[in-house]
């Protein structure tokens, strides 16, 4: 396993998504932990809504269960998604994110988070607000960082100009996803990808030292399905099988890899919930592509370069 720094804390390239843990057994849930840390994965992702807190809840027990050493481990959670009547909207008051990380505190049964990421934009944030919020609760020691999920370069800044330190800046980025490079990619051109779509978050992060964590891995769309061994994509799975048969790993390893190839030292957020899986995609952090093999794959997409 590699690793990372994200504000002194050291943390493993591959996390654990914990977003569909709720349903399945609790043994299944703490095979797969146990599995991830046999692999070096010590970062764990979750969310208040995933599941109504049920996520949390399950995962808080799980590592009771496992007595795993609470500081060789990195919880990150996030708020500021809400349900009404009417459906979802955003939140990032003051009063939601403290209430949110008290909640989250008590169904994880520890008495800090690493890091916290703020979910979704909210148009209606006050950066002043979320500032206020975030102070008191590295102050009490319950917060340790702070980060936001698919948020723009413009957004990042906003919240930065009221003394924020944003550590972390969660993003779907995969082969099937590749919003986050095409702009770069076809700057100048008259290409459908030269539109920014991802508001340059990628040149952002990386000017700022700021962490980018690719979720959704091996999916297409918006959760569109996976494009392994999907019908639809018969070029880019021929060069996934043809790189996983010369680093001995298999696909979703290679894509995974992909993504820890760039630069810019992504996390890679799996989504497995089977241990044996989330093994074999750990082996990513082993495999150091090359520049050809990595537009090799990009180009398999149907992306390609101009």
């Amino acid at each position: 396993m590699k690793y990372t720094d994200i504000r002194g804390v050291n943390a493993s390239r591959m996390i654990m998504g914990c977003m569909r843990i709720a349903d399945k057994p609790l043994e299944q849930t703490e095979n797969l932990i146990v599995e991830a840390v046999r692999a070096g994965v010590n970062v764990f992702d979750l969310a208040d809504v995933y599941a109504k807190g049920d996520c949390e809840r399950v995962f808080g027990v799980a590592l009771k269960d496992l007595g795993l050493a609470r500081e060789e481990y990195v919880v990150q959670t996030k708020c500021g998604i809400r349900y009404a009547d009417f459906g979802k909207y955003y939140d990032f008051s003051r009063e939601h994110i403290l209430t949110s990380v008290e909640n989250s505190l008590k169904r994880l049964n520890t008495e800090y988070i690493d890091v916290l990421l703020l979910h979704r934009p909210d148009t209606l944030i006050e950066p002043e607000e979320v500032a206020a919020a975030f102070a008191k609760l590295r102050a009490a020691g319950k917060v340790r960082a702070f980060g936001v999920s698919n948020a723009s370069a413009m957004q990042i800044q906003a919240l930065e100009k009221c003394g924020v330190d944003i550590a972390v800046n969660q993003m779907q980025f995969s082969l099937g996803h590749t919003l986050l490079v095409d702009a770069g990619v076809n700057v100048n051109t008259m290409k459908d990808e030269a539109v920014t779509r991802a508001g340059d978050a990628l040149e952002y992060c990386r000017l700022k030292n700021i962490t980018l964590q690719a979720w959704s891995p091996l999916q297409f769309g918006f959760f569109g399905g996976v494009f392994i061994g999907n019908e639809n994509f018969p070029a880019l799975n021929a060069e996934l099988d043809r790189l996983a048969e010369k680093y001995n790993a298999t696909p979703a390893a290679i894509a995974c890899a992909w993504i820890l190839r760039h630069p810019a030292k992504m996390q890679v957020v799996t989504g497995t919930t089977s241990p044996e899986r989330m093994r074999d995609m750990c082996v990513a952090t082993e495999i150091e592509l090359t520049r050809e093999e990595w537009y090799s794959l990009y180009t398999a997409t149907g992306k390609g370069v101009f």
